[in-house]
């Protein structure tokens, strides 16, 4: 294994780490639907990306209901989503390979994630990542989640690499928003259900598939170095 460059590859979580958006729009529908709001799989892409408190309230603000506060409800959300995840979470296919060919290529890692900390602990240890990742931030401990900045920005402080060291690799387009607007590479990684949205049309990069990633990161590695898009 190659000696850990001053260049990260940052990864998003739910998408690429963890094939988590069905948990997700799985566990969206049955919270909603216990205080009267109906949704369906589609309605779930519009929130896709970000984090749990702010999809809740973006789903109030059209349809306020009464009985649990959107606080409660997102906690709700985040204690389905753990179940399921311990019960069924699965690899993205290609996340692996491509942690294991990014410490072969001396790339430091880290997680940037709008989810919680108690999601990507649960996620990390499901697939006994954790050894692996130098740094993980979680967006709830910033003031805004994707689309801005902040997450991202965070990592980069933790790893003490200026963001144009930094290669995030992502499957929304909320997430390549944010990237972006980090100063970061972004390597997009969209599903076939939002990959004809034109913001991805941004990324540095698009791959069909995270099995593709290996291959390009000697690539990736080149941009970064002599800073060329």
């Amino acid at each position: 294994m190659s000696t850990p460059t001053d260049r990260a590859l940052v990864f998003d979580m739910d998408g690429v780490l963890i094939d988590s958006e069905p948990l997700w729009r799985r566990a969206e529908i049955e919270i909603f639907a216990g205080v009267g709001l109906s949704i369906t799989e589609t309605d779930c892409y519009q929130t896709q990306g970000l984090r749990i408190d702010e999809a809740v309230g973006f789903w109030f603000a059209r349809a306020p209901w009464s009985g649990p506060t959107p606080t409660e409800v997102a906690h709700t959300v985040v204690e389905r989503m753990v179940e399921l995840i311990r019960a069924e979470g699965v690899p993205m296919p290609g996340a692996l390979e491509s942690i294991e060919a990014a410490r072969r290529g001396g790339w430091r890692l880290a997680v940037a994630s709008s989810s919680s900390d108690r999601l990507i602990g649960t996620v990390l240890d499901r697939f006994d990542l954790a050894r692996l990742f130098e740094c993980t931030r979680s967006a709830e401990h910033e003031a805004h989640g994707k689309p801005h900045p902040d997450v991202y920005l965070a990592a980069a402080r933790e790893l003490a690499l200026p963001t144009r060291a930094c290669v995030a690799v992502e499957d929304s387009a909320h997430g390549v928003t944010s990237a972006l607007a980090a100063g970061m590479r972004c390597v997009a990684v969209p599903p076939p259900e939002t990959r004809d949205d034109p913001r991805f049309a941004a990324a540095t990069m698009r791959l069909a598939s995270l099995e593709a990633l290996p291959a390009r990161l000697a690539e990736l590695a080149v941009r970064t170095e002599t800073g060329t898009d």
